[in-house]
């Protein structure tokens, strides 16, 4: 039975380290972005204004894929994590690189994801979630290596 206390406290340990560490993720990914998604969203129920539920469509693609993403990075930083602060500093690294490519992908791209979201292109909110979780399948794997 000790045994199993020792993992319970294992268990909330890294739930205490990665939940954080997915809001403070996500709380970057809000910050960089000149409009808010949560406001989008909400006001996306609006049936006699189509552009304002095209963006809040748009924009919980973008959070929607930026949490999957961010999730895919944490996941592998904890199974693949000795101690708390390798899963801390992994986690970090993974937000980090997470952030860089979607400045990348803002720079690279013949659009401003930053400008279609909130006019309500959800071609572009699908595309950023798909990136976000590419990205976030590649960094796991990188994070195993």
């Amino acid at each position: 039975m000790e045994g199993q206390w020792l993992n319970i406290i294992n268990f909330l340990l890294y739930l205490g380290i990665s939940l954080p560490l997915l809001g403070i993720g996500m709380f970057l990914f809000m910050k960089i972005t000149p409009y808010s998604e949560f406001r989008i969203i909400s006001e996306g129920d609006e049936v006699n204004t189509p552009r304002k539920a095209a963006a809040a469509q748009a924009a919980a693609y973008t959070i929607g894929g930026k949490i999957i993403g961010l999730s895919l990075v944490l996941a592998s930083a904890i199974f693949h994590s000795v101690s708390i602060i390798d899963l801390a500093l992994w986690g970090c690294i993974g937000i980090g690189f997470q952030v860089i490519i979607f400045y990348l992908y803002e720079l690279i791209t013949p659009f401003k994801v930053t400008s279609e979201i909130p006019n309500g292109n959800i071609a572009v909110g699908i595309l950023s979630a798909f990136l976000s979780t590419s990205i976030g399948l590649l960094l796991a794997a990188l994070i195993s290596y």
